[in-house]
């Protein structure tokens, strides 16, 4: 089994309430991609609570595989959900192990 972990920090600039908006709406896409994205076996996105810390999500996923994440990384409805981020988006860190 390899898990699939993601933090983004977004842009110091946007407002409080558009981080909120961006985060929330990409919640709902990600933890949503089971449904279109079968060999996803776990997903869920946190979204920071602290303040004092710089990174505003996390993303912590399931796969059998490590072929399984490249297919997940450029399936259509993954891209999509990328989308909602991107422009909010200042850094990406990744980590996959098994």
């Amino acid at each position: 089994m390899v898990k699939h972990i993601v933090i983004f920090k977004l842009k110091d600039e946007i407002a409080q309430e558009e981080k909120l908006d961006v985060m929330n709406r990409f919640k709902v896409a990600i933890e949503s991609l089971p449904v279109h994205i079968p060999f996803i076996r776990k997903i869920e996105v946190g979204l920071n609570t602290n303040p004092a810390e710089a990174w505003h999500i996390a993303l912590y996923s399931e796969f059998d595989s490590l072929e399984d994440v490249k297919a997940y990384s450029t399936h259509p409805e993954h891209v999509a959900a990328g989308k909602i981020i991107a422009g909010a988006k200042e850094s990406r860190a990744c980590v996959d192990y098994e």
